[in-house]
């Protein structure tokens, strides 16, 4: 029924040298398939534990654990446990890739905080020219923001054919941190970009 009898007939059917088929042979898993009440009973926990406390202590150190383990990740730049945003060769390219650059946009806060500072001077031309400087830097930040869009781009559809959804703006949020405080820690040098 259903055409197991076509298959069977196929399965032992001999094979002659003069046809330039071979008999397709069927293998068996070795065991036969448990019964469902079996299958089910082994499935089964109970929703609520036992002893809640413990179940509560447990769920609390696997979390912990976790939280230990990507952590370390983070600074080690171990792939199986780094978070979702950050896995994947296309997202260690575009790290790598950052991390070898110098970012005008890294020195961003620096540069913001000694604007505030300067922004006390009672001189108006002081302040005229530290707002003017500012401005510059912002440009300045935009325009190498948009340079480095570009050549990510082109070196991810290089090496990756096109880059993913959501990779060129990773990179570009990555530059615009300070390395040290940079998550996950960079793995390369200034100067070694990735082949």
């Amino acid at each position: 029924m259903f055409g197991r009898k076509k298959d069977a007939a196929v399965a032992d059917a001999p094979v002659t040298p003069d046809s330039g088929e071979q008999a397709v042979r069927t293998v068996g898993k070795g065991a036969p398939t448990p019964k469902r009440n079996v299958q089910v009973a082994a499935r089964k926990r109970p929703l609520v534990p036992n002893d809640r406390k413990a179940a509560r202590e447990a769920n609390r150190t696997a979390r912990r654990e976790e939280q230990l383990r990507m952590r370390k990740a983070l600074d080690t730049g171990d792939e199986r446990y780094l978070p979702l945003r950050d896995k994947g060769p296309a997202r260690r390219y575009v790290r790598d890739y950052v991390d070898a650059r110098w970012n005008i946009a890294e020195f961003l806060m620096f540069a913001a905080l000694v604007f505030v500072f300067m922004s006390f001077i009672p001189n108006l031309t002081v302040q005229g020219y530290v707002m003017m400087t500012f401005w510059v830097v912002i440009v300045a930040v935009i325009i190498d923001c948009v340079i480095l869009r570009g050549k990510l781009k082109k070196r991810l559809t290089e090496k990756f054919d096109a880059p993913a959804r959501g990779d060129l703006w990773y990179g570009i949020t990555r530059a615009m941190q300070i390395r040290r405080l940079r998550l996950p820690k960079p793995q390369v040098a200034r100067g070694e970009y990735p082949a």
